[in-house]
């Protein structure tokens, strides 16, 4: 038995907090939030450290997961200790309850980030609706700022736009599935939740699922779990309009994969509406199973474009209204043409600059918009995407660039993937898991192993090193 905590054990509590500052850090907010902020520190005896979790559920799958790392971070803060073991703690009332504790662990999951196609200067409360009217109670949460009347149309985003209202406001079937794919931070999150809305508005006894892929594939576990498949089949294969947001997250989940085609073919085959997003267009989408492939794009696919400057200029001005504050024109030029990469990002710097106005009581001005955005300019005036870093690592190590997603494992093959994981996890702010599901939809702990192999093979061989390096100042460039 681990020796209990005592409130005078500062350090540990101290490496601790570094710990999990480190893991929310490298598996991203909405991973963190789900499965590792519960974690407790239960005690240690020597060189071995208790950590403890609320449920069975949670165990199982931390320990299956996240052990590993958990072990490795907590040496390099501590190299007394050797093992780390994820226990249940039963003197929590969760633990003799695991059903709510496997609910909540699903359910925190799918507060999705805003992949809005407008801007969003205030913070509302999410809501989330149970009553019958229109959505059903497995539904995740809906943005009541993401609307079709706050969505922003240019000439980027137009044909998804008139495809979702259609789909929305159409008493029949217009096109199935309605297949929405763009880079982070263009729309297709904005266009999901409003075609919700619509719905909900127009047509209130239809019954509506909204949910990520990963919520999808959270509530297929927890069905197989508690052996109530047949409820799950249910559920979701009678709803009037299923929608799947970043859908690109099942591929490599088998078991998932295999469900959801049952449950698309399930949905098609008596006409219900089925929409789907994604980061690419399903021929694109290495790894996934060429039958969903091929179903994917039996309806209409529609592309949402990276933003042109006067799509970006028409958001910040529709926003800056909205906001009531008096924004110069030619800062929000300056935004429009200096903040390209995507909306999201454009959104949280006019909001930066109007609140800092606001508290501070300060003008807006180019001069203070620079001196605010320094960092984000910054980073806008070179930002290196992971496919950019895929094409010059295939073009460097003369592959093909869809060896990059591929499962193929022979050497000439896998080490340029794991030099592009490298410089991926070097010249970009994305996670582990997102990394890995860049790269075919591989696991974080093979994103880690290819760090490691490349930061070995650079201290042991200097042509090696060389390669890598230019390969760095190309992408830098």
């Amino acid at each position: 038995m681990a020796e209990p905590m005592t409130g005078t054990d500062t350090q540990l509590n101290a490496q601790w907090a570094r710990v999990r500052g480190r893991l929310r850090q490298e598996f991203g907010e909405a991973t963190f939030r789900s499965w590792l902020k519960p974690l407790t520190l239960a005690g240690r005896r020597g060189a071995d450290l208790r950590v403890s979790v609320p449920s069975r559920f949670m165990r199982d799958w931390v320990a299956t997961h996240y052990a590993d790392r958990l072990r490795m971070l907590w040496s390099s803060e501590n190299p007394d200790i050797r093992s780390v073991e994820v226990i249940v703690d039963t003197t929590q009332e969760a633990a003799n309850q695991p059903e709510p504790a496997i609910e909540e662990a699903i359910e925190t999951v799918e507060a999705p980030e805003s992949d809005s196609g407008a801007a969003t200067l205030a913070s509302p409360a999410i809501i989330r609706d149970s009553e019958p009217d229109g959505l059903d109670e497995w539904s995740g949460n809906l943005d009541p700022r993401l609307t079709f009347e706050n969505f922003v149309v240019g000439k980027s985003n137009e044909l998804a736009q008139a495809a979702a209202f259609r789909v929305a406001e159409s008493d029949q079937v217009p096109f199935n599935p309605l297949f929405l794919y763009g880079g982070v931070g263009l729309g297709k999150t904005h266009l999901m939740h409003a075609i919700a809305w619509q719905i909900r508005r127009k047509k209130p006894e239809k019954r509506v699922i909204y949910l990520s892929a990963e919520k999808f594939m959270y509530q297929f576990i927890r069905a197989l779990r508690n052996k109530n498949t047949m409820a799950f089949k249910e559920r979701f294969r009678t709803v009037d309009v299923l929608m799947v947001d970043d859908v690109q997250f099942i591929i490599g989940k088998e078991s998932t994969q295999e469900e959801f085609f049952h449950t698309f073919n399930a949905l098609f085959d008596q006409n219900r509406q089925v929409v789907l997003s994604a980061d690419k267009s399903p021929s694109d989408l290495q790894g996934l199973e060429e039958r969903m492939r091929t179903r994917f794009g039996w309806g209409l696919v529609a592309d949402i474009h990276p933003t042109t400057y006067e799509l970006r200029l028409g958001i910040l001005q529709t926003k800056a209204e909205q906001s009531k504050m008096q924004v110069p024109q030619k800062v929000l030029e300056f935004l429009a043409h200096r903040i390209s990469s995507n909306v999201r990002e454009l959104e949280g710097a006019l909001t930066r600059i109007v609140v800092h106005a606001s508290l501070i009581g300060q003008p807006i001005t180019i001069e203070t918009t620079q001196e605010l955005l320094k960092d984000l300019l910054r980073a806008n005036d070179r930002r290196v995407t992971i496919e950019e870093i895929q094409r010059r690592c295939a073009e460097h190590f003369n592959i093909k660039q869809a060896d990059m997603q591929s499962p193929r494992r022979a050497r000439q093959v896998a080490r340029p993937r794991q030099v592009a994981m490298y410089l991926a996890k070097q010249l970009t702010t994305r996670s582990l898991p997102e990394i890995g599901r860049k790269f075919g939809g591989r696991d974080h702990t093979t994103v880690m192993h290819a760090v490691k192999k490349v930061e070995e093979l650079c201290a042991a061989d200097s042509a090696f090193l060389e390669d890598v390096e230019l390969l760095k100042r190309m992408l830098e460039g």
